[in-house]
């Protein structure tokens, strides 16, 4: 039998702390692991590289949602890459939008600073202005 990790030191394997451990286990990404009989999750050593998984997973892009989606075609053999390729695309689509918004936000708030070189006083502040201003 493997050795088995405590919450702590997959926590700690995993360069992640033990809230998102647990937090992981809630959303079905991570499987609820064994319990001693004193109650101590017991986890088994793969659990670091599927946690490493979902780490990288999402400094790509993906939801906790398609990481789901993801895990589940990881290990079923019969799936094909087409699914995973559908899974990137559009997280690729999300991404693209939010750059999109993040050059209109660039863009209006370029112009706002280039307004505050006349050097007006705070009140009269094109910034400020601006974020006083409803939606």
């Amino acid at each position: 039998m493997s050795p088995r990790l405590t919450i702590g030191s997959l926590a700690s394997r995993s360069g992640v702390n033990v809230q998102t451990v647990r937090y992981y286990e809630r959303r079905g990404l991570l499987p609820e692991p064994p319990r001693t009989d004193s109650g101590y999750r017991q986890y088994p050593p793969d659990a670091v590289r599927r946690i490493r998984f979902i780490k990288h997973a999402q400094a790509l892009g993906f939801t906790l949602e398609e990481i789901g989606d993801l895990l589940a075609l990881r290990v079923n053999p019969a799936g094909s890459c087409d699914a995973v390729q559908a899974e990137a695309e559009q997280a690729i689509s999300r991404i693209d939008a939010k750059l999109a918004e993040l050059g209109r936000m660039r863009t209006a708030l370029a112009r706002l600073v280039d307004a505050c070189r006349h050097r007006w006083p705070t009140d009269e502040c094109p910034v400020l202005e601006a974020l006083e201003e409803e939606p």
